[in-house]
């Protein structure tokens, strides 16, 4: 090889060995050596007016019931009409063999013409001697004898017309008539059976359904914890209309409100439980009695209240619930807050929240009391209490490079 040669290799080798001991640039995307703040999650709280609503089991209850017997003995010669219908009050459903009370209703009206065609003589002979007897023409115990026979005349027709009346009351008795409008069930019987005045079998109930009632049950702690708060003014009622919502076995919601008609004045001594009645409107007959539901009991409203995400609030060693917030300075600091009860998946709180606050819903695990970090404003689920588009874990710093 000759010298300008080696010369020249000899020189790039030099270049290249001054080029390895050079520090490496920063990459373009390098991040300086620095701790980044936390991201959360916040919500701004308001105060609102909260419409406080309790969900309590219930059963539906017919509006009246009516439980068809005879009051008459006799054969039913025909039913009057088809089962599971709507009748009207008064509207026939049975006919029984009238023939033996059209006799017996015959004879007393019979028996009361010939107990009224003894009062004219008897009338007659009262006036005549009342005035002989003062002429001294007949003595003293005919007078009194005429007086007798009247009296009992008029007696007689009496109780003839009570008679007349009671036959025809049996009569009329023969129809078995509707005592309620409503729905029919099923009869009992069929044309031709025997039925007697009185007895325990029925023949047919009917039931009033439009408008119907719902019993609500309700524990009788938190009827006393709703009176209690109502008198310390936390939750103010509009007059004594309650209105009450229900959702049906399978889920739907009715879609026509009612209102409470009253609460029971007694609690039961084995389950401790109030029954509340309300009162719904039933046009399409789709509440019937017997169907177990979920009412909504609108119990008040409270005012100047916040409502927290339950998945904010924690407790602390006393029980207390606390809350992570985001200061205007961007630092984290606990609040401890006066709960009142849920609504849905938040709690409703009337202390210890002010107008403004930015509460920390996503994140908490990263900041501490005293910490800064940059807040994000989202937004919760109603339904599930979920955030929508959680944010990522907070990035951390890139470990600085190395000098070679």
């Amino acid at each position: 090889m000759s010298h300008p040669t080696v010369a020249l290799i000899a020189g790039l080798a030099f270049v290249l060995a001054l080029a390895g001991c050079k520090p490496q640039s920063a990459e373009p995307d390098a991040e300086p050596d620095r701790v980044r703040l936390a991201e959360v999650g916040i919500v701004t709280l308001r105060a609102q007016a909260v419409v406080i609503t309790e969900e309590l089991p219930g059963r539906v209850v017919a509006w009246q019931t009516a439980e068809v017997r005879p009051q008459v003995s006799g054969i039913v010669q025909r039913r009057l009409f088809a089962e599971g219908s709507e009748v009207v009050e008064g509207a026939s459903l049975y006919q029984i063999d009238p023939a033996p009370y059209n006799a017996a209703y015959d004879s007393a009206v019979a028996t009361l013409q010939k107990a009224e065609a003894a009062v004219p003589g008897a009338q007659a002979r009262f006036e005549r001697y009342q005035h002989l007897v003062k002429q001294n023409a007949v003595s003293k115990q005919d007078f009194d004898d005429a007086v007798a026979a009247l009296a009992q005349a008029k007696a007689e027709v009496a109780t003839a017309k009570a008679a007349v009346e009671a036959a025809r009351i049996n009569l009329d008795y023969t129809t078995i008539k509707a005592p309620i409008g409503g729905r029919t069930d099923r009869s009992s019987l069929t044309p031709g059976a025997l039925v007697t005045a009185g007895q325990t079998g029925l023949l047919t109930t009917i039931r009033t359904l439009d408008p119907i009632f719902v019993d609500v049950i309700q524990s009788s702690t938190n009827l006393l914890t709703r009176r209690h708060v109502i008198e310390s003014g936390r939750l103010k009622v509009n007059g004594s209309h309650v209105a009450v919502k229900l959702k049906l076995e399978n889920g739907a919601a009715y879609p026509l409100a009612g209102k409470l008609e009253f609460t029971e004045a007694n609690v039961s001594a084995s389950t401790g439980t109030v029954t509340l009645r309300a009162v719904f409107p039933n046009p399409q007959r789709l509440l019937l009695p017997g169907m177990y539901v979920r009412a909504v009991v609108e119990e008040g409203v409270a005012p100047g209240t916040f409502l927290v995400p339950q998945r904010a609030v924690s407790r602390n060693t006393k029980g207390e619930a606390i809350v992570m917030v985001l200061n205007k300075g961007g630092e984290a600091e606990e609040r401890v807050l006066s709960v009142i009860r849920s609504v849905g998946n938040n709690w409703l709180v009337d202390a210890g929240a002010r107008e403004g606050d930015r509460v920390i819903v996503e994140g908490t695990q990263y900041v501490r009391p005293g910490q800064k970090a940059v807040g994000a404003e989202v937004v919760i689920d109603q339904t599930t209490g979920e955030v929508l588009g959680k944010l990522p874990p907070p990035r951390r710093a890139a470990a600085p490079r190395a000098e070679r």
